[in-house]
């Protein structure tokens, strides 16, 4: 028996001693993943400089990541730009507010409500039904851009937000990442909470929602950035309904003239969700750290 728990005390320090690595191991590592992170932030990088190239150095050969002599001029062509615009460009970002706020809210809602009885309760044709959810997922948009155009138009709701929204909340992306969240979380948390009286709705809103608060602010992120950058071409005729992703579109689509006011949209379009991303990123580290729950 002795001998056993040697055996076991050796094998435990020798394992630990194993995940121990030394201080050139930490250096060599932090160096690769700082390489790596310049990589990731070169985009980011050149989008801001690009920004703020006057043309000249914008159509430069070999192109150049800095800029040399910073100009806010492409921001101010812009402006120009959308003051000429017969649709006040205010029209095209509460269209914009609209559409992404409505259908990243509803995804997110329409999400944890479809994966909490998919992830705690038994009924027939559950399993049917998740695997048809994990099958959507196989398909690109392209594939069902012309079926959901059918149903739209089908439904009357053509040339509206609604046309926007709806489909926001039918991605199976959403429900399968609240279902894996959901099914982590104890049962017996459930059933003490039942047994103190808390209806269905009362255990989903105030004991699952919260535990799973890392799943929802990721697909909130998710889903914001994929709503902020929809244009909106297929469903919305009328200009007064179309978001500012589309009205930018345009405005870059100027010709050689306007690939400074381009540049300038490209940062724009790229601002907001980053800064969604910024401000969402810590809550969601936050509660990873503590949401850790066993059986």
């Amino acid at each position: 028996m002795a001998k056993n728990k040697e055996r076991v005390k050796k094998k435990f320090f020798h394992r630990e001693k194993q995940l121990n690595r030394s201080a050139a191991g930490n250096g060599i590592l932090f160096f690769f993943m700082f390489i790596c992170g310049l990589f990731m932030a070169l985009p980011l990088v050149i989008l801001v400089n690009n920004a703020l190239k006057p043309l000249d150095e914008i159509f430069q050969y070999p192109p150049s990541i800095f800029v040399r002599n910073p100009t806010f001029n492409n921001f101010k062509d812009l402006f120009v730009v959308m003051s000429d615009s017969w649709v006040p460009f205010s029209r095209y970002i509460f269209n914009t507010i609209i559409i992404t706020g409505f259908g990243t809210v509803g995804h997110v809602i329409v999400a944890s409500l479809a994966a909490y009885p998919l992830a705690k309760h038994k009924f027939p044709g559950k399993d049917i039904l998740f695997s048809m959810v994990v099958l959507s997922m196989m398909f690109s948009y392209n594939v069902t851009m012309i079926p959901n155009y059918m149903i739209i138009s089908y439904l009357g709701i053509n040339n509206t937000y609604l046309a926007m929204i709806l489909p926001a909340w039918q991605y199976g992306m959403g429900l399968f990442l609240m279902k894996q969240f959901m099914e982590e979380i104890p049962d017996s948390l459930m059933e003490s909470a039942k047994l103190d009286g808390a209806s269905e709705f009362t255990v989903f809103w105030k004991i699952f929602m919260p535990n799973v608060k890392p799943a929802w602010l990721t697909l909130a992120v998710l889903q914001f950035q994929q709503m902020w950058g929809n244009t909106g071409s297929m469903y919305l005729r009328s200009e007064k309904l179309k978001p500012m992703q589309f009205a930018l579109n345009q405005i870059a689509g100027g010709g050689a003239a306007r690939q400074g006011v381009a540049m300038a949209v490209a940062f724009l379009i790229a601002l907001v969700p980053i800064t969604f991303f910024l401000i969402c990123q810590s809550q969601i580290i936050e509660t990873m750290t503590s949401s850790g729950m066993k059986d």
